[in-house]
Order: structure tokens, then C-alpha cells, then sequence
């Protein structure tokens, strides 16, 4: 809370001095709705790019656009007063090089109010985060499994392991040496997750990682249980709510067949109602 009153709203600095301190406490957001009952309890809200799978049911990412990402941005903004709201950079808007990774953060900022973007890539993207950061745009980065280079990893498979461990490492440290202020690691060996947590000198958001990072995120559809067909490994389920939505919209369209619904409190009357007094 500020002096005036007013909540203020936690900053990429804030994250960032957050390393080994209170674990980070992180979860995705899509929509007003959303925002509202998570704000409170996140330090962060990241508008992710799985909105396309979670939202518009695309099977990968891939399809997800600039404007999709920056109406959803607008949504969580309004919906939120004190989490740092990262917003994804979604595939094909950032890769060909650090300009026009740039025009894409600048304007999803300029147009959402959000305190910072996301990027997926290690070494190859430590160029363009340190071209960002440079220029005033707060950058999270993103290594081990990213769903953006699915096609390239052949599937959503752990990421890491063995001999592929350095090359996870080096990514981490290459992203944090540019200039990111956190960096999430997705589907790696908790092993390695702790190795990169040491390492450098900014939070670790882990998925599909260790206990042992800063922080933790989650998909807040699969934490809630919103997929009863959908059940990774790394998720635990805070909630059943696709069960009890399907059970609740059951129960509607039996009552409407019955003609329970709507019953007589539902429904108006002819008469006005007299005036008071």
C-alpha cells in the first residue's frame, strides 16, 4: 500500500530483489474474472501464450497472435491492482531480431499497462533481452521445455537431461547475464532446476521444475481442475471445478427440461410495485 492509500503494483524490480527470499508466488491469467480472484494472492500474473490451447483450444501455441495477446493483456490489467502482469510475446513477433522483438514489446506495454513481457529462448535470445532491457522493457526469460519450439523438440518432453544439461544451464545463465529479471525453467530435472537456481543472481520460476526455485507457476485452469481429461505430472489440483461445473450445467439443463426452472421467484409479475410511502 502506498502513502496515498492507493495498492501499488509490484514491479519487475521488486521480482527481481526477491531472489532467495519468500518464494514467488505465480500463476497464469487470461481474463478480468481471473485476474480479480488471483491478484491478491500472486506476485506475479503472467498472460501467457497458453491462452491458445486454454481459451481458443488451438493444439499448440503456435497460432496465437500480437492482438490476441495484448486483448488479454488489457483484461488481466483491468482486472488487477497489486501483481506484476508479464505478458507473453507470442511466436513469429520477436524472433527475427532485436527490433522487432522490440516494436512487439513496445507496443503490447504502450497498449496493456503491463510491467513486463515474456520471451522463450536461451543463448540465442541474450542479444535481444539485453537490446530490450536497454531500452526500459522489463524481460522475463523462459528455458528448458518452450512450448513455442515444440515442433523443433518434437513433442512436450522433459528437457535436460543427461548431456542436455549444460545446454539448459547455459541458457539460463546467458538469459540472466542479459538483463532478465526472472527466468522461468519448464520440465527440467529437479536436480538441474537447483543447479540453475544457484547459479544466478535472479529468481528461477519453476514449472515442471523444483521446490527448490524461487518461485513456482502454474496454469491456473489445470491447478483449479477446469480439464478433467488433463493431468501433467507437474501440476497438483488445488481444485475439481471442471467436475463441479459439469455437474452444475446438468443439473440447469434437467431442471429446464423439467420445467423447474425458472420457478415463481424467478419470474416478474404484472403488477408495478407501489411506490414507497
Amino acid at each position: 500500500m502506498s502513502v496515498t492509500g492507493k495498492i501499488k503494483r509490484q514491479t519487475a524490480v521488486e521480482i527481481r530483489n526477491r531472489k532467495g527470499s519468500d518464494p514467488l508466488v505465480c500463476l497464469t491469467a487470461y481474463t478480468t474474472p481471473v485476474a480479480r480472484l488471483t491478484d491478491a494472492h500472486c506476485d506475479v500474473l503472467l498472460v501467457g501464450d497458453s491462452l491458445g490451447m486454454v481459451v481458443y483450444g488451438f493444439d499448440s501455441t503456435l497460432p496465437v497472435t500480437l492482438d490476441m495477446m495484448i486483448r488479454h493483456g488489457q483484461a488481466v490489467m483491468r482486472g488487477s491492482q497489486q501483481a506484476l502482469v508479464v505478458v507473453d510475446l507470442p511466436f513469429g513477433s520477436y524472433e527475427a531480431g532485436p527490433q522487432a522483438a522490440f516494436d512487439a514489446a513496445a507496443q503490447v506495454m504502450s497498449e496493456t499497462g503491463a510491467g513486463a513481457v515474456k520471451l522463450e529462448g536461451g543463448v540465442a535470445m541474450a542479444r535481444t533481452i539485453e537490446f530490450l532491457t536497454a531500452r526500459g522493457i522489463p524481460v522475463m526469460a523462459h528455458v528448458g521445455l518452450t512450448p513455442q519450439a515444440v515442433n523443433a523438440f518434437g513433442g512436450y518432453s522433459v528437457q535436460g537431461r543427461g548431456a542436455a544439461a549444460q545446454k539448459v544451464m547455459d541458457d539460463a545463465v546467458a538469459t540472466a547475464r542479459a538483463g532478465a529479471f526472472a527466468v522461468v525453467l519448464e520440465k527440467i530435472p529437479a536436480v538441474l532446476a537447483d543447479r540453475i537456481t544457484e547459479e544466478i543472481n535472479v529468481p528461477t520460476i519453476g514449472i515442471g521444475a523444483s521446490a527448490g526455485c524461487d518461485g513456482q507457476i502454474l496454469v491456473v485452469d489445470d491447478m483449479l481442475g477446469l480439464f478433467t481429461d488433463f493431468r501433467p505430472k507437474f501440476v497438483q489440483r488445488y481444485g475439481e471445478l471442471g467436475e463441479a461445473a459439469d455437474k452444475a450445467i446438468a443439473d440447469y439443463a434437467a431442471d429446464v427440461r423439467a420445467r423447474r426452472f425458472p420457478g415463481p421467484e424467478h419470474v416478474f409479475g404484472d403488477e408495478a410495485p407501489k411506490p414507497k410511502g
